[in-house]
């Protein structure tokens, strides 16, 4: 059975339409990527917002679209028709073994276009019908705290229903915003080249040997074609090698883990290109966290 995943963008919808379009367009590559990368078949297709995926497993397809720069967050849903007859049946066998009894539950309701009912007297109704279809279970309304929340997003003559959110890294799409080499040394470096990556730039990486778990294991996953280098962690080593990188990638910038006071020392040593430290007003702790949050995308 073809699952179906609704996938929500930020930045990009306050964009320009013709700026939209080629953003949305790179979006939807690197989600394809992301695809054709893990041998699993996709497609897909949008409305204004929205990107829609099709695939043969739901929760790994979902587990690759939220590795996507842009994607702020994939849902599994399952779509019926806007009448809110068909919304709260449908809804009411998807949600029987969710609602265990005792439970607190809200409904979330969203509408765009037209239609004769508001989001409110929706979101009412199906409330209603829930506590009238398992008036056994003692559940109760809790729109503050839920321990379950039961999505309706209505948009034109489709309706999309589920239950889950899976957070994205969000950011603009990789392609869209230049390209740069990067140095990973460790968690510290590793954050630098996730948080460019993050404003839409290719990254070409120079791994030394403490850096690697953190490429393997994770950045790799957010960028499958990202162009890795290795070198010893001498800086006589990785500088020459980071230099000779950013020329064959013609980056645009170089981003190194390094402190204020190594500005200085390093600044200077790439001609044209702009020197990028993302972490250096972070103390390791601050970076720690950070990278935690970063691997719980992957996870």
């Amino acid at each position: 059975m073809v699952a179906l995943l609704l996938v929500r963008y930020g930045e990009l919808a306050l964009k320009s339409p013709p700026v939209r379009r080629e953003f949305e367009g790179a979006l939807r590559r690197n989600i394809l990527d992301q695809f054709v990368r893990d041998g699993l078949p996709g497609r897909i297709r949008s409305d204004r917002g929205h990107l829609y995926v099709e695939s043969d497993d739901g929760a790994r397809g979902a587990n690759l679209v939220r590795r996507v720069f842009g994607v702020t967050s994939v849902s599994m849903v399952e779509d019926v028709a806007s009448d809110p007859a068909v919304i709260t049946a449908r809804l009411l066998e998807l949600s029987d073994r969710r609602l265990q009894p005792g439970i607190r539950f809200a409904v979330r309701a969203r509408r765009t276009g037209q239609h004769s009912f508001t989001s409110q007297q929706l979101a009412g109704d199906i409330g209603g019908a829930v506590l009238d279809r398992f008036a056994d279970r003692g559940l109760k309304v809790d729109l503050e705290h839920p321990e379950v929340e039961l999505f309706v997003e209505v948009r034109g003559p489709r309706t999309y229903l589920y239950f889950d959110r899976f957070v994205g890294p969000g950011g603009l799409p990789l392609g869209v915003a230049g390209r740069l080499v990067a140095l990973v040394d460790g968690p510290r470096g590793a954050l630098g080249t996730f948080l460019m990556m993050k404003r839409g730039c290719r990254v070409a990486l120079v791994v030394l040997p403490e850096g690697e778990p953190f490429v393997r294991e994770t950045l790799a996953r957010f960028d499958p074609t990202a162009q890795v280098t290795r070198s010893t962690a001498d800086v006589e080593s990785w500088t020459p090698t980071l230099a000779r990188l950013a020329e064959d990638v013609h980056a645009d910038g170089v981003v190194l883990p390094i402190a204020v006071e190594e500005y200085s020392r390093f600044g200077s040593q790439w001609g044209n290109r702009v020197l990028f430290s993302p972490t250096v007003g972070l103390s390791d702790e601050e970076v720690s966290e950070r990278w935690r949050s970063v691997v719980a995308l992957v996870s």
